[in-house]
Protein backbone atom coordinates (compact mmCIF):
# COMPACT_ATOMS: atom_id res chain seq x y z
CA UNK A 1 0.00 0.00 0.00
CA UNK A 2 1.49 3.37 -0.94
CA UNK A 3 2.46 5.51 2.08
CA UNK A 4 0.08 8.31 1.09
CA UNK A 5 -2.94 5.98 1.01
CA UNK A 6 -1.83 4.26 4.23
CA UNK A 7 -1.57 7.64 5.95
CA UNK A 8 -5.02 8.59 4.66
CA UNK A 9 -6.57 5.38 6.00
CA UNK A 10 -4.76 5.75 9.32
CA UNK A 11 -6.16 9.25 9.73
CA UNK A 12 -9.64 8.14 8.69
CA UNK A 13 -9.67 5.20 11.09
CA UNK A 14 -8.30 7.34 13.93
CA UNK A 15 -11.06 9.92 13.42
CA UNK A 16 -13.72 7.21 13.22
CA UNK A 17 -12.26 5.61 16.37
CA UNK A 18 -12.74 8.86 18.25
CA UNK A 19 -16.52 8.72 17.82
CA UNK A 20 -17.18 5.62 19.99
CA UNK A 21 -14.23 6.43 22.28
CA UNK A 22 -15.61 9.87 23.13
CA UNK A 23 -19.13 8.47 23.55
CA UNK A 24 -17.78 5.77 25.87
CA UNK A 25 -15.82 8.33 27.88
CA UNK A 26 -18.87 10.60 28.14
CA UNK A 27 -21.05 7.75 29.43
CA UNK A 28 -18.50 6.55 31.97
CA UNK A 29 -17.61 10.00 33.30
CA UNK A 30 -21.14 11.18 34.10
CA UNK A 31 -21.87 12.20 37.66
CA UNK A 32 -23.44 9.40 39.68
CA UNK A 33 -25.75 11.66 41.69
CA UNK A 34 -27.80 12.95 38.75
CA UNK A 35 -30.18 10.00 38.87
CA UNK A 36 -31.90 11.16 42.08
CA UNK A 37 -35.35 12.70 41.86
CA UNK A 38 -34.87 16.50 42.06
CA UNK A 39 -35.62 17.92 45.50
CA UNK A 40 -38.34 20.17 44.08
CA UNK A 41 -40.10 17.09 42.68
CA UNK A 42 -39.92 14.97 45.85
CA UNK A 43 -42.99 12.79 46.22
CA UNK A 44 -45.21 12.89 49.28
CA UNK A 45 -45.69 9.76 51.35
CA UNK A 46 -49.17 8.85 50.01
CA UNK A 47 -48.06 9.24 46.38
CA UNK A 48 -44.94 7.10 46.84
CA UNK A 49 -46.60 4.21 48.69
CA UNK A 50 -46.43 1.98 45.62
CA UNK A 51 -42.63 2.41 45.34
CA UNK A 52 -41.37 2.54 48.92
CA UNK A 53 -42.31 1.51 52.43
CA UNK A 54 -40.60 3.15 55.39
CA UNK A 55 -40.71 1.56 58.83
CA UNK A 56 -39.89 3.18 62.16
CA UNK A 57 -39.24 0.57 64.85
CA UNK A 58 -41.23 -1.98 62.86
CA UNK A 59 -44.27 0.25 62.29
CA UNK A 60 -45.03 1.71 58.85
CA UNK A 61 -44.35 5.44 58.69
CA UNK A 62 -47.78 6.11 57.20
CA UNK A 63 -49.46 4.52 60.22
CA UNK A 64 -47.40 6.61 62.63
CA UNK A 65 -48.26 9.79 60.72
CA UNK A 66 -51.97 8.92 60.59
CA UNK A 67 -52.04 8.26 64.34
CA UNK A 68 -50.10 11.50 64.96
CA UNK A 69 -47.35 9.69 66.82
CA UNK A 70 -44.56 11.61 65.12
CA UNK A 71 -43.89 15.12 66.39
CA UNK A 72 -41.44 17.82 65.48
CA UNK A 73 -40.14 20.31 68.00
CA UNK A 74 -38.85 23.67 66.77
CA UNK A 75 -38.87 27.34 67.83
CA UNK A 76 -42.62 27.58 67.23
CA UNK A 77 -43.31 24.67 69.56
CA UNK A 78 -44.45 21.12 69.00
CA UNK A 79 -46.50 19.99 66.05
CA UNK A 80 -47.52 16.63 64.65
CA UNK A 81 -45.98 15.61 61.33
CA UNK A 82 -48.46 15.19 58.49
CA UNK A 83 -48.04 13.07 55.36
CA UNK A 84 -47.46 16.22 53.29
CA UNK A 85 -44.49 17.16 55.51
CA UNK A 86 -42.60 14.09 54.33
CA UNK A 87 -40.90 14.21 50.93
CA UNK A 88 -39.27 11.23 49.29
CA UNK A 89 -36.57 11.29 46.63
CA UNK A 90 -35.74 8.17 44.64
CA UNK A 91 -32.43 7.05 43.19
CA UNK A 92 -33.07 5.66 39.71
CA UNK A 93 -29.44 4.65 39.16
CA UNK A 94 -30.23 0.92 39.13
CA UNK A 95 -32.69 1.35 36.26
CA UNK A 96 -30.37 3.60 34.28
CA UNK A 97 -27.35 1.36 34.86
CA UNK A 98 -29.18 -1.66 33.49
CA UNK A 99 -30.33 0.25 30.43
CA UNK A 100 -26.84 1.56 29.59
CA UNK A 101 -25.00 -1.78 29.56
CA UNK A 102 -25.85 -2.73 25.93
CA UNK A 103 -24.85 0.72 24.70
CA UNK A 104 -21.56 0.62 26.60
CA UNK A 105 -20.80 -2.83 25.20
CA UNK A 106 -21.48 -1.57 21.69
CA UNK A 107 -19.14 1.40 22.18
CA UNK A 108 -16.44 -0.86 23.63
CA UNK A 109 -16.74 -3.30 20.71
CA UNK A 110 -16.50 -0.44 18.21
CA UNK A 111 -13.40 0.87 20.00
CA UNK A 112 -11.81 -2.59 19.93
CA UNK A 113 -12.58 -3.09 16.24
CA UNK A 114 -11.23 0.35 15.46
CA UNK A 115 -7.97 -0.30 17.30
CA UNK A 116 -7.52 -3.65 15.51
CA UNK A 117 -8.13 -2.00 12.15
CA UNK A 118 -5.79 0.84 13.04
CA UNK A 119 -3.02 -1.62 13.96
CA UNK A 120 -3.58 -3.68 10.80
CA UNK A 121 -3.31 -0.64 8.55
CA UNK A 122 -0.36 0.83 10.47
CA UNK A 123 1.65 -2.39 10.23
CA UNK A 124 0.81 -2.94 6.57
CA UNK A 125 -1.09 -6.21 7.08
CA UNK A 126 -3.89 -5.08 4.77
CA UNK A 127 -1.55 -4.36 1.87
CA UNK A 128 -2.76 -5.41 -1.56
CA UNK A 129 -0.50 -8.21 -2.80
CA UNK A 130 -1.80 -8.47 -6.35
CA UNK A 131 -3.43 -11.41 -8.09
CA UNK A 132 -1.70 -14.72 -8.36
CA UNK A 133 -2.02 -17.13 -11.23
CA UNK A 134 -4.55 -19.95 -11.08
CA UNK A 135 -3.43 -22.95 -9.10
CA UNK A 136 -4.04 -26.23 -10.91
Amino acid sequence: MPPRIRLFYLGLIAVLLLIPALALYRELSRRADIWWTPAAMALSLPVAQDRVEIYVRGTPLGTLVDQKQLWIIDQAGRSAISAQDIGLRFNNWDRIRGARVPLLLLYAAACGAGVVLLVLVATGRLAYRGEHGMVA
